[in-house]
Order: C-alpha cells, then sequence, then structure tokens
C-alpha cells in the first residue's frame, strides 16, 4: 500500500528524464543541423581539425563563386507560354511595315481617285447637267424631274470651285511667302503646328457642311421645311471652302520657307514634329475602331504632304525659271520629309498593336472595309458618292486642295499660243486616262478584297435608316429601361402571385425596351467596347449582365466615319 503512491512520481520522474532527453535530442539535432550550415557557408572548420583554415578560405574564393555562376543553368521550357507570346509579338511588329504600307498604298490610291474625280469627271458631270437644265425645258418634258439629286450635287461643287476661284485670285502668294519668311523660326514652328490642329477642325466640320448643303438642295418638297434654306448653306459652304485653301496656302507657304532657308534648321525642327506624334499616340489604349481612326487620318496626312511638296516644288521651279538641276537640289529635302514620314507611321503603329495586344491582321480588314466603301458607290441603291465618302471615312475633302492646286499651277505656268491651248488638252486627256485607270483597278481590286472578307452580302442590304448620336440613344435606353420599375408598386398592392407574375411581364417589357437597334451589316470588322454602356444601363436598371448580354451591340467598322468619337478619342 505504502509503494502505490510511489508509482506516480517514478512516472513523472521518467517522463522528466525522457523530455529532458527529448530537449537534448533537439538541442543535438539543432547543433547539427547550424553545423551543417556552417560547413556550407565555411563558417566552421570541417572534420575533427584535420583540414586548415586555409581550405576553408579557400571555399569561399571569387573563383568559386565564377565557377558556380558559369555553370549556373535554367530551362525556359518551364515558362513556355510566356517567352511563346513574346516571340508573337516580335513577328507581329515585324509584320507591320508590310501590312500598314499595303493599306497606305491602298488608301493612297483611293484619294488621288477622288482628288482626280474634282479635275476630271466633275466638269463633264457639270456641263451635262448644264445641258439637261437647257435641254429639258425646250424638248417641253414638264412631267420629268429637271435634274437629278446627283446632278444637282455636281452643279453645286461646280459652282463652289468658280466662286472659290474668283476669290483665291485675289490673294497674293509672294506676299504671304515674304510675310512668312520675315518671322524667326520658333514662331514659325508654332505657327505649323497650330496650321495642322486648324485643318483637322476645319476638315470635321466642313464636310458637316457641305452635306447639309447636299441635303437641302435634294430633300423632297413634299416635307415640311425644317432648315434656312439653300442659299444660306451655299454661302456657308463657299465661306469654309474658301478659308480652308487660305489655311492650306499658308501651311504650304510655310512649308516653302523650310526649303528655302540657309541652315535647313527650321525644316529639321518641323519634321522632329512628327516624332513628337509618337509620344502622344504609343502610350495610350487604343481599340481596332480607334485604330482604324488613326490609320486613316495617317493615309489622309501622307496624302495631303505629297499635295502640299508638289505645290512647293512647282513654286521653287518656277522662281528658277523651270532649270531641271534645280529639282535634284529640292530632292534630297522632299526625300526627308517622305522617310520622316514614313517612318513615324511605322513606328508608331508598330507599338500601338504591341502594347495592345493588336494582330497584324486587322489591317487587312481595314482594306475590305475601305474596298467596300468604293464597291457599294457603284451600286444601283447607292446613297452617296464615293469622294464624299471617303471625305467622311478619312476627312479627306478635295475641293480645298484641289483649288489651291488649280490656284499654284495657273499661277505658275503661262498659256500662250495654240501650241500650249494643246498642251493643256493633251494634259487633260492623261488625267482622264489615269483616272479611268485607276478606277478599274482600284474596283477589282476592291471586289477581291470584298470576297476575300465575305462581304458580298452586305452589298445588297438596305442603306441605313437615320441614326441618333450615341449619346441619345443610351439616353433613350436609360430612360425606357426606368419607366418599367415605375410601376411595380401599383402592381404590388393588389396580390403576391399577380405582383410576380408584373415583374415578369416588366422585365420582359425591359427586354423589349431596352434593346438595342442591331445594324443590318454583318458582324465583320467589329470591337466589342461597349463595357461601360453595360455598366450604365446595371446600375440605372439593376439587371445582371448575363440578361443584358445579349444586347450588347458591337460597332462595325463601316459605320464609323473620321470623326465619330471612339473610345473618347478622335483621332
Amino acid at each position: 500500500m505504502a509503494d502505490s503512491p510511489s508509482t506516480p512520481l517514478l512516472g513523472e520522474e521518467k517522463e522528466k528524464e525522457g523530455g529532458g532527453k527529448d530537449r537534448l535530442g533537439l538541442k543535438t539535432e539543432s547543433n547539427t543541423e547550424r553545423e551543417e550550415a556552417a560547413e556550407t557557408l565555411g563558417h566552421k572548420d570541417k572534420g575533427d581539425g584535420s583540414k586548415s583554415k586555409n581550405s576553408s578560405l579557400s571555399d569561399l574564393s571569387l573563383a568559386r563563386f565564377i565557377t558556380t555562376e558559369l555553370n549556373r543553368g535554367y530551362f525556359l521550357e518551364h515558362n513556355e507560354a510566356k517567352y511563346t507570346e513574346r516571340r508573337e509579338r516580335v513577328y507581329t511588329c515585324l509584320r507591320i511595315p508590310k501590312e500598314l504600307e499595303k493599306l497606305m498604298i491602298f488608301g493612297f490610291f483611293l484619294c488621288l481617285d477622288t482628288f482626280l474625280y474634282v479635275f476630271t469627271l466633275l466638269p463633264l458631270r457639270v456641263i451635262l447637267a448644264l445641258l439637261r437644265v437647257f435641254t429639258v425645258p425646250c424638248c417641253g418634258l414638264r412631267g420629268s424631274r429637271l435634274l437629278q439629286p446627283a446632278q444637282v450635287c455636281d452643279v453645286l461643287k461646280g459652282f463652289i470651285m468658280v466662286l472659290c476661284y474668283s476669290m483665291m485670285s485675289y490673294v497674293d502668294y509672294s506676299m504671304m511667302y515674304h510675310l512668312i519668311r520675315g518671322q524667326s523660326v520658333i514662331k514659325l514652328y508654332i505657327i505649323y503646328n497650330m496650321l495642322e490642329v486648324a485643318d483637322r477642325l476645319f476638315s470635321s466640320f466642313g464636310q458637316d457642311i457641305l452635306d447639309a448643303l447636299y441635303w437641302t438642295a435634294t430633300e423632297p418638297k413634299e416635307r415640311k421645311r425644317a432648315h434656312i434654306g439653300v442659299i444660306p448653306h451655299f454661302l456657308m459652304a463657299v465661306l469654309y471652302v474658301f478659308l480652308h485653301a487660305i489655311l492650306i496656302m499658308v501651311q504650304a507657304t510655310t512649308l516653302n520657307v523650310a526649303f528655302n532657308s540657309h541652315n535647313k534648321s527650321l525644316l529639321t525642327i518641323m519634321m522632329s514634329n512628327n516624332f513628337v506624334e509618337i509620344k502622344g499616340s504609343v502610350f495610350k489604349k487604343f481599340e481596332k475602331n480607334n485604330l482604324f481612326q488613326m490609320s486613316n487620318s495617317d493615309i489622309k496626312e501622307r496624302f495631303t504632304n505629297y499635295i502640299l511638296l508638289l505645290i512647293v516644288c512647282l513654286r521653287n521651279m518656277e522662281q528658277f525659271s523651270w532649270n531641271p538641276d534645280h529639282l535634284w537640289v529640292l530632292f534630297p529635302d522632299v526625300v526627308m520629309v517622305i522617310t520622316s514620314e514614313v517612318a513615324v507611321d511605322v513606328v508608331k503603329h508598330a507599338f500601338i498593336t504591341k502594347f495592345n495586344d493588336i494582330s497584324a491582321d486587322v489591317y487587312g480588314e481595314y482594306r475590305a472595309s475601305l474596298a467596300f466603301d468604293l464597291v457599294s458607290s457603284r451600286q444601283k441603291n447607292a446613297y452617296t458618292d464615293y469622294s464624299d465618302s471617303v471625305s467622311r471615312r478619312m476627312g479627306f475633302i478635295p475641293l480645298p486642295l484641289a483649288l489651291l492646286l488649280i490656284r499654284v499651277v495657273t499661277s505658275s505656268v503661262k498659256i500662250q499660243g495654240s501650241l500650249s491651248f494643246m498642251c493643256v488638252l493633251l494634259f487633260y486627256l492623261g488625267m482622264i486616262t489615269l483616272k479611268v485607270l485607276n478606277s478599274i483597278v482600284l474596283l477589282g481590286t476592291s471586289c477581291t478584297f470584298v470576297k476575300a472578307a465575305k462581304m458580298e452580302e452586305k452589298l445588297f442590304d438596305p442603306p441605313p435608316s437615320a441614326v441618333s448620336s450615341r449619346a441619345n440613344s443610351r439616353a433613350n435606353r436609360t430612360k425606357h429601361c426606368q419607366m418599367a420599375p415605375q410601376q411595380e408598386p401599383t402592381a404590388t398592392k393588389t396580390s403576391e402571385p399577380e405582383a410576380s407574375d408584373v415583374c415578369q411581364t416588366t422585365h420582359s417589357t425591359e427586354n423589349a425596351n431596352c434593346a438595342l437597334p442591331k445594324s443590318d451589316s454583318d458582324t465583320f470588322l467589329t470591337t466589342p467596347d461597349e463595357e461601360d454602356d453595360e455598366k450604365i444601363i446595371n446600375s440605372d436598371t439593376g439587371l445582371d449582365g448575363e440578361e443584358l448580354k445579349p444586347r450588347t451591340p458591337k460597332k462595325d467598322l463601316l459605320e464609323i466615319d473620321r470623326f465619330t468619337i471612339c473610345g473618347n478619342r478622335i483621332d
């Protein structure tokens, strides 16, 4: 009995001894780990002291570190997806110059076709329209329409060109040249930048003025009058074309002063301005629609620069009595301007596509979209002339530029004698031949692009109806979506089953009222960039994104013109 109480004490002593051994074991294990770490780092001598201190210090030598760095390896296949993506980005950047220049060349010939139309076919169409005006009343055809809408537009264009040319004859180019040449280099640089901005603003508002004039003159008379009249619109159009032509003349004169400066400092500064464009464009978010606008803007800018260079060369050749040797003096400066423009476009588009993960194949879609405009303008149900379509798409309005070129050519080239008139006639016939050949080649190429893009069915679609602006459509959607929830409290007063039925009907009416009008065009060349609209509608209506997902529209590139706001940006 006396031994029984001692048994727990013995057990406690054994547990203490076991715990002590465990603690000793932990200490020994920790000591061994420290010894091993010290051995790896070289802080403790190895073995029982047989190795000397010099051998331990040799482990910390520079040679061992360099040997380890030289023999260290890694495996790229452990992150195969990352490196494959980087390689594809490099290939995309290498493909950008080729694909971009294909688009630029195609767009250049489109602008050339529109530009030649003003000099070749437009005068002939105006003459035919005027002959119809005088012959139809004489033949007694009262029931027939005097002029077709297209002929009315051609006559208005002809009158605008004639009036603006008579007004341009009072502008002295030589006085403008010497006035600009007397300014300082920095002031001229600022003036040139201001002229570029003003040119974009004039182009954006000018095409609206011309379209308003054409529609006012050809609007059916049965409708209620909702305009100020044809004559005020015509005067606004004349004023716009004249002011835009003066602006381009000042721009060409500034470029001419830069060419004729002795140290070429102004020309260098003006060319460096192109590289500033990279800074303002590359580091911004771009979607396919934004890039399409920028590409159209670059096409228009490049073609306009070529015409400005032609005007500068004509003025300089006139000053040197058309000496062919002086043309070789201007040649290096012309090459420098063109090369800098091409280099800036390539670098800008290459990095924009890189930063925004846009494939180089998108430029083929852009070509197909421009080709579709050309092919659709040749259809029987066409609702616009091709020159006006290019003006809306690229912002290239040929009337002011053509007016300036006519003014410069008539002041630089003196026509005297019958031989000179024969030369002018032959030159005009050559321009008509060039226009016809260019149109035939462009039409065939455009048909190839349209077939490759599988857009033939869209050619037979009816013309698009009048569509409100994006802000108005958004306001209408939110307004209709808020009308149905306001009727729910009146329905909940009756009974719960009826309330549930009303909720279902209101959701169905919301789906019907909030449904967006889908365009008749195909979903090709689209970019789903309507996330902001979904967020606004969700916050106003409380509907889930899954219910609104089928109604989100896709912006078609064929519906985007040069000045459409796309992503809160106008290029």
